[in-house]
């Protein structure tokens, strides 16, 4: 990507990241039960235009990158029914695995939100949480597309451990998003206003993992087998497309041919 795409996509993760992390920043209130997944969502409506303008501008996404973009998110929004809602068992992050790793980390971001939004439209999914399960699986197609450099068995290997990882990272997010607000305060896993960073750290992570843990372990399973087994054919069939798009040719004006 280019300095423009990159600086664009730095400050988008910035912003989710701040989306999520702020209970250790600030404590919650009224701001922040009533009003901001509204204005988060508004945010990350204007974030994944600024992404999508920046690759145009900088030549990384054209008119084909663009449909690819709406035929996977269209596909994901497909497959999200068919496991969604069943011991943790999700269908879509195998494709914004995959997709990131092909197309880049911008392209990997903007496939996350949109799939997520067209899926929450689909399935009448639209809520509160609707901004942070897109910025949540933005992240996941982003760093697919950080992943270092691998060919072969050793790609499948490092997508699938990678998809895997990324069960337990979207469940991490999406508990943050809520956990300020849904347990007793008089519980040892709650979270409480003003304590130390290390304390409440400690709280989350305890209850990150009595709440979901095994939740997230069917995502990151379903993951894992989904990349081990369409992993190779899923690649081929994606670079195949890029190639055929041609995504990033440079545009060649050749000389008019002679009259006669």
């Amino acid at each position: 990507m280019h300095a423009t795409a990159v600086t664009t996509v730095v400050l988008a993760a910035f912003v989710g990241l701040v989306a999520f992390f702020w209970p250790f920043v600030v404590a919650p209130g009224r701001f922040g039960t009533a009003y901001a997944p509204p204005l988060i969502f508004g945010v990350l409506l204007l974030l994944v235009l600024a992404v999508v303008f920046a690759q145009i501008a900088d030549g990384g996404i054209d008119s084909k990158a663009l449909a690819m973009l709406g035929v996977l998110s269209a596909v994901n929004a497909a497959l999200r029914p068919l496991g969604a809602g069943t011991a943790g068992i999700e269908t879509v992050f195998f494709v914004l695995v995959l997709a990131g790793r092909v197309y880049g980390p911008g392209f990997g971001f903007t496939l996350g939100c949109t799939s997520l939004f067209a899926s929450a439209l689909l399935t009448g999914g639209v809520g509160p949480w609707m901004p942070y399960q897109m910025f949540g699986c933005a992240f996941v197609g982003m760093l697919a597309g950080l992943l270092p450099r691998a060919r072969g068995k050793a790609e499948i290997l490092l997508l699938a451990c990678y998809g895997s990882l990324s069960g337990y990272l979207f469940g991490f997010l999406l508990n943050l998003s809520f956990w300020p607000f849904s347990t007793d305060p008089g519980s040892s896993i709650a979270y409480l206003p003003g304590l130390p960073f290390t304390e409440q750290w400690h709280r989350y992570l305890v209850f990150d993992a009595t709440t979901s843990l095994g939740w997230d372990t069917g995502r990151a399973v379903t993951n894992f087998v989904a990349v081990l087994l369409a992993g190779p054919a899923a690649l081929t069939t994606f670079r195949r497309a890029a190639r055929r798009a041609n995504f990033t040719a440079p545009v060649r004006f050749d000389p008019p041919a002679p009259a006669g």
